[in-house]
């Protein structure tokens, strides 16, 4: 049984007994108003209702005035106009102006009606069909969430599976875990100055985290030899570079890094290895890594030579700026002080979680 409320608004109060009447007897309940202004002022009262029923020609406040401020306040309501004016224009007019429909006096009951059960029946459905696209709106939220968390959850299985990489080279080569986080904070505090994007500068990190990962397959002999490499060692280890690329090229998330593994030993002259790349060949992130790796080279104890200072590294770089290092890259570096990469290298150093790694420390 229909239990719709309906807004009847006219400035003669016979028509609006009459259409009353007629709706009660469809067992629609019924308040009515004597003019626009009390309709909108009973609107506002907080008096819900599921259609408006509207005189067009009313002395105060017409039918036009009302559905414009009717529709801007309570866009949920229906409204249908009713009028003697038998000219089709004004019933267009007020159809763009967002009334739902309207009826031509004087009109019989059942018209009245089935114009009323139409405009109802079309509240009914919007509402249905709002209702629909929150729930839908609501359950694409939660699924994006449910994805968030099942990608962060990924990137964390990924970062796992970079450290094990890292601990696993560490167990072929004690001194190649420092090593490998200092530099990769070093390629990340360049890129970073660059002004590279998150997203790249994490493939950075992992490149660089990664890049002796093809050590894993030299030979102890020639790993750890502590004299010098023979000329046919020196080609075997140089071998390393593409190791690393054939071991991670495989794995789809490090596609990207795997590239710069490859390319870490190449130099911005070409005279580099294992495929003699030159300048803009060489991928930006193993160009960064270049540099790194140099500065914590210089820095760093070697079995021949203690570690040299920061300034000593930085006139180092300058110098092979344009032969082995790209020179814009340089110049980036070079407007880093030496103190910042020492209170890095003690920082990376005291630390004994993974902040250095691919991810950690970008978040």
């Amino acid at each position: 049984m229909p239990n719709d409320r309906i807004l009847v608004v006219d400035d003669e109060e016979t028509i609006r007994e009459i259409v009353s009447s007629m709706l009660s007897g469809a067992n629609f309940r019924s308040r009515q108003a004597a003019s626009g202004a009390e309709a909108l002022s009973i609107l506002e009262s907080g008096d819900e209702f599921d259609l408006v029923l509207s005189d067009l020609m009313m002395a105060e406040m017409d039918g036009n005035d009302l559905l414009e401020k009717s529709k801007e306040r309570f866009p949920d309501v229906p409204v249908v106009m009713v009028t003697a004016v038998h000219d089709l224009s004004v019933a267009l007019q007020a159809l763009r102006n967002g009334a739902y429909d309207y009826l031509l006096k004087p009109f019989e009951r059942d018209q009245l009606l089935a114009t009323v059960r139409r405009a109802l029946e079309h509240r009914r459905l919007k509402r249905e069909n709002d209702a629909y696209r929150t729930n839908l709106e609501a359950l694409v939220a939660a699924r994006t969430q449910q994805w968030k968390n099942a990608i962060a959850e990924l990137k964390k299985s990924y970062n796992i599976t970079l450290q094990a990489f890292g601990y696993s080279l560490e167990l072929k080569d004690a001194e190649t875990l420092g090593h490998t986080k200092r530099v990769t904070a070093y390629a990340i505090a360049i890129a970073s100055k660059m002004g590279i994007p998150k997203e790249d500068i994490e493939v950075i990190a992992q490149g660089a985290w990664l890049h002796d990962i093809g050590k894993m397959a030299i030979p102890d002999g020639i790993l750890k030899k502590p004299s010098k490499l023979t000329p046919e060692e020196t080609a075997i280890m140089r071998e390393h570079a593409y190791y690393g690329f054939d071991i991670l090229s495989k794995i789809p998330f490090l596609a990207d890094a795997a590239e710069i593994v490859y390319s870490h030993q190449e130099w911005y002259d070409g005279s580099g290895y294992p495929r003699g790349l030159k300048g803009d060949g060489i991928p930006l992130g193993a160009r960064i890594f270049s540099i790194a790796d140099t500065l914590d080279a210089i820095t760093s104890d070697r079995p021949y030579r203690p570690a040299q200072t920061y300034e000593a590294a930085q006139n180092e770089i300058r110098r092979y700026s344009g032969t082995q290092f790209d020179p814009e890259i340089v110049s980036i570096f070079l407007e880093m002080p030496a103190n910042f990469w020492i209170g890095l290298r003690k920082d990376v150093n005291a630390s004994n979680d993974l902040s250095t790694t691919p991810g950690g420390g970008l978040e």
